[in-house]
């Protein structure tokens, strides 16, 4: 393992304190010491990195992972790739995401059912660059919802695994267990883009939810779940699911629902897909005018209104808005940080915190991971500027001036850094 010092860094512990001056070492991959007068810290035997004020902050969580997700129009594009390329353009997402600063990724969904798995085991046994993963199942999905894009004449692949009634769901649920998915996905509801059940209808019984979690249960996996309509929100949180999606049609009775769980559940907005379609989709299909017809403005307004009522009740929510899509593409991933800001009323460190700490806290590692604070993991960033004062510069990769990744040194250009500064 390798022992670095920071030196002279400005850090944001990821708490929601104000940033400080301190110096900070790291060893066997931990963070031993920060030490809030500068200069007084030995780095003996250290890999020194001259932070001259530069941002020291944790390393970005992706709450709502697609790692297999790559340029799709129409989620059957998904079920289009074959499974070899497909395996390919995985391993690529993953570096991207590690590139632009995310150390680790909660798997919503994969889009065959061992990507994630396959990926996963090759970044933990050091042969692949990319995030510390949980990985996800494919989406399971009931005939009919959202995933299943087949008709009747003809057979179409997508990113759903469907199963119907308790029989199918079990042993779908136990298929990915036992293949070694982290997190098992449902979806609950409906989708405004999907081709028969709208994102205001509850299609997966709540017999089916309840027998995904308990089989989830029983093999010490975590649930996901997509729960856009009121009756899915509610029927999620009743039947015991992790992280509840989207969540934008919730009612008061389903907001009261989810604050008696805050702190057991996440929920996540995934609203950079919402706001892609509207304002980006342009050159893959989507006009202005199409995307308001298929919701997407209800959605955003909805959105706003919900997760402004969330934050205020205290509930946790993760940074994430399905990237992986042709108006969201891999690796832009930080906009997510910004949307939190400008589209749902966050403050810049409530947004940060909710892509490092609570990042953390999904990953099952609260009391290790998320923050800058002695004993936790050293997944760290150091950053040419102020992120609270400019949430934007997140999202572009030369602005990460060092990425580590449990203590190990990723990316280092802070020599480079202090040559340009010495030659302006």
């Amino acid at each position: 393992m390798t022992r670095v010092m920071f030196r002279n860094a400005m850090i944001w512990d990821g708490t929601g304190a104000d940033a400080f001056p301190a110096d900070l070492l790291v060893d066997n991959g931990r963070i031993v010491t920060i030490a809030r007068t500068p200069g007084q810290l030995s780095g003996e035997g250290a890999t020194t990195v001259e932070c001259r004020g530069m941002t020291l902050m944790p390393g970005l969580v992706e709450g709502h992972a697609h790692i297999s997700f790559g340029g799709a129009i129409k989620d059957s594009d998904l079920g289009l790739i074959p499974p070899e390329e497909h395996l390919l353009l995985t391993m690529r997402n993953a570096k991207t995401l590690l590139d632009h600063g995310f150390t680790s990724a909660y798997s919503a969904a994969t889009s065959k059912l061992r990507l994630d798995i396959v990926i996963r085991n090759e970044i933990n046994a050091g042969r692949l660059p990319g995030p510390r993963m949980r990985a996800g199942s494919p989406e399971i999905t009931v005939t009919g919802g959202l995933g299943d894009e087949r008709q009747q004449h003809m057979y179409h692949e997508s990113f759903g695994m469907i199963a119907d009634g308790i029989e199918e769901i079990t042993k779908a649920v136990r298929l990915c267990c036992r293949e070694g998915a982290d997190n098992i996905k449902i979806n609950i509801s409906g989708d405004d883009l999907s081709p028969a059940a709208h994102g205001g209808l509850t299609v997966m019984s709540e017999a089916e939810v309840m027998t995904a979690v308990s089989v989830a249960r029983d093999f010490g996996k975590k649930i996901n779940c997509h729960a856009r309509a009121a009756g899915s929100v509610k029927r999620a949180v009743k039947c015991g699911v992790d992280v509840i999606y989207h969540c934008e049609s919730a009612d008061e009775e389903a907001l009261d629902a989810l604050e008696s769980a805050k702190d057991r559940i996440f929920v996540g907005p995934a609203i950079g897909i919402i706001y892609g379609t509207l304002y980006e989709g342009e050159p893959f299909g989507f006009t202005h005018e199409m995307a308001v017809k298929f919701g997407m403005q209800r959605i955003l307004d909805d959105s706003r209104k919900v997760y402004t009522e969330l934050r205020k009740r205290g509930v946790r929510a993760l940074i994430g808005g399905d990237y992986g899509f042709a108006q969201t593409p891999q690796g832009t991933n930080a906009r997510d940080l910004k949307h939190f800001v400008d589209l749902l009323g966050y403050s810049p460190s409530e947004a940060l915190q909710c892509g490092t700490r609570l990042g953390g806290q999904v990953m099952g590692l609260g009391d290790e991971l998320g923050m800058v604070k002695e004993g936790f993991i050293a997944d760290l960033l150091l950053v040419n500027g102020d992120p609270l004062k400019d949430l934007d510069m997140m999202v572009h990769e030369k602005n990460l001036i060092v990425i580590m990744k449990d203590g190990e040194l990723y990316k280092d250009q802070s020599a480079s850094v202090a040559s340009q500064r010495q030659a302006a």
